[in-house]
C-alpha cells in the first residue's frame, strides 16, 4: 500500500506540474477575451480600440520579440504612437467633453494596469506553487530513499529441497516413520509397538550451543518434497515413563537435508542450526499435523536467509490399548502446505529519472512564469512612462 500511495504522489506531482503550464495558457485567452469585452463597453462608440486591445495589450505579453520590438522603435514612430494614443486615453477636463460622453472618466490606461497587476500576483502565485512542488518532490525521494518498501514475491515449485526435521526425543523413541500421499495415512496397526522405519535418519550427538557443557542428542529425519503429490511424513514415538508433568517432544526445522548429509561437520552444522531457527513441541496422547510454508528474506548485502511458517492442528488419539497406558504416545505428520515459496526483500521506490522528469518540467513552469512576470512588469514601467510623457503633454497644452 506504501508503495502504490508514493506512485500516486509522483504522479500527482507530475499533473500539477504540467498544469502550471496549462493554467498560464488558458488564463492568459480568457483574461484577454474579458478585457476585451470590457474595452468594448467603455469604448463603445469608438471600436477601432478593441481590435486594437490584443496588439497594444497581450501580444507584448505573450511574445518577447514583440515586447523587444516595441521598446526600441525610432524617435519618430514613438513619437507618432504616442499622438495616436493620446487622443485616445487622454482625459480631458468636463467643460470640453460636455456630458454626453461620461464613460471617458475612466482612463484606459488604469484599466490596463489594474489587469496586468491581477496577471502579475497569478503569475507569482504559480511561481509559489512550483517552488512548493520541487520542495516536496525532493522531500519525498529522501524519504524514499530512508524508508524502503518491503515486496513479497511467490514462487511456484512441484518440488521442494527436502528439508530436515531435527527431533529431540530425550528417553522417548522412535517406532515407525513413513512417507504417504495425497493426505492419506492408513490406520494403526499395533500402536505403541515397533513398525517400519522407512525415512532416512540419522543421529547426532553434539554440545549445546548456549551453553557449550550440555550434550544434545538429535534424530534427523528427511522431510517431504513432492507438493504436487502431497506427500508426507507420519512418525510415531513411544515414551514409555516421564518423571515430569506434561511430556512433549521438541523439534525443529532446517533448509536442506542434503546440506546436514554433506556437510563433514555435522555437529556445527546443527549448532549452527539450532542458533539460527526456532524450535516447537508436540505432545503426548495426540495426532499433530504441521503444515510447512518456506520463507525467503534477501538482506541488503545480498544473503538470504530461509525461515519457515507452520500452521499446526491437534487431534485427540484414542487408545484403545488394552494393557496399562502409563506409557506416552506421540504422532505427528509433516505436509508442505502449498506449492509457493514466498520471497521478501526491500525495495527503494525512489527513482532518480522519475524525480528528474518531474524536476524539469516544475522548472520549466517556474521559468515560464518569470518569464511571464518580467514582461508584466516591463509592460507597466512602459505604460506609466508614456502616461507620465502624455500628462506634461497635456499640462503643456492647457498652460
Amino acid at each position: 500500500m506504501l508503495f502504490l500511495r508514493q506512485q500516486k504522489r509522483s504522479r500527482l506531482n507530475l499533473m500539477c506540474c504540467l498544469s502550471l503550464l496549462a493554467v498560464g495558457k488558458l488564463f492568459n485567452f480568457y483574461l484577454w477575451f474579458y478585457i476585451n469585452v470590457a474595452f468594448y463597453i467603455v469604448n463603445k462608440w469608438n471600436s477601432s480600440w478593441v481590435l486594437m486591445g490584443w496588439r497594444r495589450v497581450f501580444v507584448p505579453l505573450l511574445n518577447e520579440d514583440v515586447e523587444q520590438a516595441s521598446e526600441n522603435p525610432t524617435d519618430e514612430g514613438e513619437g507618432e504612437m504616442d499622438d495616436h494614443e493620446d487622443t485616445s486615453s487622454v482625459i480631458l477636463p468636463d467643460s470640453e467633453l460636455g456630458t454626453s460622453a461620461p464613460y471617458l472618466r475612466f482612463s484606459k490606461t488604469c484599466l490596463k494596469n489594474v489587469f496586468s497587476v491581477i496577471l502579475l500576483f497569478i503569475y507569482l502565485l504559480l511561481m509559489a506553487v512550483a517552488v512548493f512542488l520541487v520542495y516536496q518532490t525532493i522531500t519525498d525521494f529522501r524519504e524514499k530513499l530512508k524508508h524502503p518498501v518491503m515486496s513479497v514475491s511467490y514462487k511456484e515449485v512441484s518440488l521442494y529441497d527436502a528439508p530436515g526435521i531435527a527431533f529431540y526425543p530425550g528417553k522417548a523413541r522412535l517406532l515407525s516413520c513413513k512417507h504417504h500421499y495425497y493426505d492419506h495415512i492408513p490406520p494403526l496397526i499395533n500402536p505403541g509397538q515397533p513398525g517400519d522405519i522407512e525415512c532416512t535418519t540419522q543421529r547426532i550427538n553434539y554440545t549445546d550451543p548456549f551453553t557449550n557443557q550440555t550434550m544434545k542428542y538429535a534424530l534427523v529425519v528427511q522431510g517431504p518434497r513432492d507438493v504436487k503429490k502431497k506427500e508426507l511424513v507420519f512418525l510415531q514415538f513411544h515414551l514409555n515413563g516421564t518423571d515430569q508433568d506434561f511430556s512433549a517432544i521438541d523439534y525443529l526445522l532446517f533448509s536442506s537435508f542434503q546440506d546436514f548429509i554433506n556437510s563433514p561437520e555435522k555437529a556445527e552444522f546443527m549448532k549452527d542450526c539450532e542458533s539460527s531457527y526456532s524450535s516447537w513441541k508436540f505432545s503426548g496422547g495426540f495426532r499433530t499435523w504441521v503444515k510447512m510454508s518456506l520463507v525467503k528474506t534477501k538482506e541488503e548485502d545480498g544473503s538470504e536467509t530461509v525461515e519457515f511458517k507452520q500452521e499446526t492442528s491437534v487431534v485427540n488419539y484414542i487408545d484403545q490399548r488394552t494393557k496399562s497406558r502409563s506409557d506416552q504416545l506421540f504422532f505427528v505428520v509433516f505436509e508442505w502446505k502449498d506449492p509457493f515459496i514466498q520471497t521478501v526483500q526491500d525495495i527503494i521506490t525512489a527513482n532518480p529519472w522519475n524525480m528528474i522528469a518531474l524536476l524539469c518540467g516544475i522548472f520549466l513552469a517556474l521559468f515560464k512564469a518569470a518569464d511571464f512576470a518580467k514582461l508584466s512588469v516591463k509592460w507597466m514601467i512602459k505604460i506609466r512612462k508614456r502616461h507620465l510623457k502624455r500628462r506634461s503633454q497635456v499640462m503643456n497644452h492647457i498652460s
